[in-house]
């Protein structure tokens, strides 16, 4: 499936010298991380790790973010029951949470919490410059993309306030700590999500201007393991999946995106969705892959996205093509916003089941049954 993006396929810097502009030699995608991202300057520079671990039971959610200001770390929990969060009786919200239960959901939201601590100048937040250092590593969040000891090590924290958290580079993937206290007891966790040899994610600048421009690496379909405990509740992770959102970039203000991810298997193969929208649009490129069996296909196609409740049924599709057409039936909505004046965080996250077919490259047509995941509309003033 041609795209008309170009492949990026030697290291290169997402800067100019002085970073706080677009090397214009460094837009485009890439099977694994190759950019060193190297930003300098304050105000507009925004970097984040996001990693999302799910089961047909229960995920989790971690961030570590600093965007110049404002530092934040974040651990997000939801148990839905069994059956893919499809097993039948009233939906509802658990302690803690900020959510609301999709409408007419099949779901059960039987625990939600939600721990967010947020750090003035980002005091105790350490994240790389790069993730893979321009090497072509594809394990977590390492790398050693530039100055400083963080960038060497590869390890992003959060090493301050109520919220602890650790994201270390391993031999063969991603270790992921955290802990704090919640209503419900401690909450602590300790994730291992693998890098599969081989296997290949989804890296691309988005370039709105010399001077505004993202580099993001969306990781999905990473095989997962290990145990959250709440209180004296202990959650296996065992043959869970690992999504990675990897940000780094110097942004507008006012932002509005879409983005929907899932992983798992369907139709006898291992599928990772890569999707977003709006915030791409008219740059000429997209974040938009699929990753089948490991294997990445681009798609350079900006996705029409049609939704008029957060909590019923989404379609997503390729308007030229039939590498996309798919419907994403909620279960669970988690809602959050933040209006300050100057700053506004307007989320709305569903989390469901994606429905329909897709198409790899080599024609292959795969049927996408019940895969878990999630579809997100957001309004960012920052």
């Amino acid at each position: 499936m041609p795209t008309h993006e170009r492949e990026i396929t030697r290291p290169a810097d997402l800067c100019l010298p002085g970073g706080r502009r677009l090397d214009r030699a460094a837009v485009g995608w890439s099977r694994t991380p190759l950019h060193r991202c190297g930003l300098r300057g304050w105000g507009r520079t925004k970097r984040w790790e996001y990693w999302c671990v799910t089961t047909p039971t229960h995920l989790v959610a971690v961030t570590v973010a600093d965007i110049d200001y404002l530092g934040l770390g974040s651990v997000y929990f939801l148990e839905y029951g069994r059956g893919n969060g499809r097993d039948g009786g009233g939906a509802g919200t658990g302690p803690g949470g900020g959510g609301r239960a999709a409408t007419g959901s099949l779901g059960t939201v039987r625990r939600e919490i939600s721990r967010t601590a947020l750090l003035p100048l980002a005091h105790g937040v350490r994240l790389p410059n790069s993730l893979g250092g321009g090497t072509g590593g594809t394990g977590g969040s390492g790398g050693n993309g530039g100055a400083g000891g963080d960038g060497e090590r590869g390890e992003a924290a959060v090493a301050a306030g109520p919220v602890r958290i650790g994201m270390r580079r391993e031999r063969d993937g991603t270790r992921l700590r955290f802990r704090c206290r919640t209503a419900e007891g401690p909450l602590d966790g300790d994730l291992f999500v693998a890098m599969p040899p081989g296997h290949e994610t989804m890296s691309v600048v988005i370039p709105w201007s010399d001077r505004r421009f993202q580099y993001t690496s969306k990781h999905t379909a990473r095989p997962a393991e290990g145990t959250v405990r709440i209180g004296g509740t202990a959650y296996d992770f065992q043959g869970g999946w690992g999504v990675l959102d990897h940000g780094r970039g110097r942004w507008p203000y006012d932002t509005r995106w879409n983005w929907g991810a899932a992983s798992g298997s369907t139709d006898g193969r291992v599928v990772g969705l890569q999707f977003g929208g709006r915030w791409t649009a008219g740059t000429g490129m997209t974040e938009n892959a699929l990753c089948v069996d490991g294997r990445l296909t681009k798609i350079g196609e900006e996705l029409e996205w049609h939704y008029d409740d957060f909590g019923e049924p989404w379609t997503i599709r390729t308007p030229g093509s039939d590498a996309v057409d798919l419907s994403f039936t909620p279960f669970h909505v988690r809602e959050d916003r933040t209006n300050t004046g100057v700053i506004l965080n307007d989320t709305h996250q569903s989390f469901g089941h994606y429905t329909g077919t897709v198409r790899a490259d080599g024609g292959s047509r795969i049927r996408v049954e019940g895969l878990l995941g999630w579809a997100e509309q957001v309004r960012m003033r920052w």
